[in-house]
């Protein structure tokens, strides 16, 4: 994969047919559920977004299996009053291709708040981390990652504000959050860094 700040390369199968989700700049735009194996057997459903045009140009003669390359995007919402961090891939290709699941991330941006380190009960180190990823005309994305072992350690003595490039995959998670309705199963989004590196300013 080469460098960019912001880039997603998936392959897997279509959970469900797109459907509209909004229009923006006269642009209307769809989303959809791809399915992506891991090694271990779980699957992660993530949520995409295509544009019409990026639909209409798909070739589906490749196979079953869907390659999306694009970024991946977040977006503010508000929700009974709370806000909420909507996180989704937003696609810049889709192509039909059959071939080994693929679910490869590269990010590059700053810490936008203090790295929390922790250890499991059986002793695993993990550090979570939100990078703030830039994107054009000033505004950024805010991503959260989730590192591990040798990499949390290094990750966790890095200050607000300083660089880190990570290469990993997305993944779904399911939760269950107590509300004033009772007992909620929501689905939470991540980055599960496979490497983590600072990036230091040149002089």
């Amino acid at each position: 994969m080469e460098h960019s700040e912001n880039q997603i390369i998936l392959r897997g199968s279509l959970v469900d047919l797109p459907q509209f989700s909004h229009e923006n700049h006269r642009k209307r735009f769809y989303r959809f559920t791809l399915c992506v194996p891991r090694l271990s057997g779980a699957e992660d459903l993530l949520p995409v977004v295509a544009s019409e045009q990026v639909l209409e140009q798909m070739d589906l003669s490749g196979g079953t299996m869907l390659r999306i390359e694009g970024q991946i995007r977040t977006h503010n919402v508000r929700e009974n009053g709370a806000r909420r961090l909507l996180i989704f891939v937003f696609a810049t290709s889709v192509t039909a291709q059959e071939g080994e699941p693929i679910n490869d991330v590269l990010l590059q941006g700053p810490l936008c708040r203090d790295a929390s380190y922790r250890r499991t009960p059986l002793g695993r180190e993990i550090c979570d981390v939100m990078l703030a990823v830039p994107r054009a005309f000033y505004r950024a994305d805010y991503l959260p990652c989730i590192l591990w072992g040798r990499v949390a350690k290094e990750a966790a003595q890095m200050q607000t504000g300083e660089i880190l490039r990570i290469s990993g995959r997305l993944q779904s998670r399911i939760y269950t959050k107590l509300t004033q309705e009772g007992r909620q199963e929501r689905t939470a989004y991540e980055v599960s860094a496979l490497t983590a590196q600072p990036i230091f300013p040149e002089e």
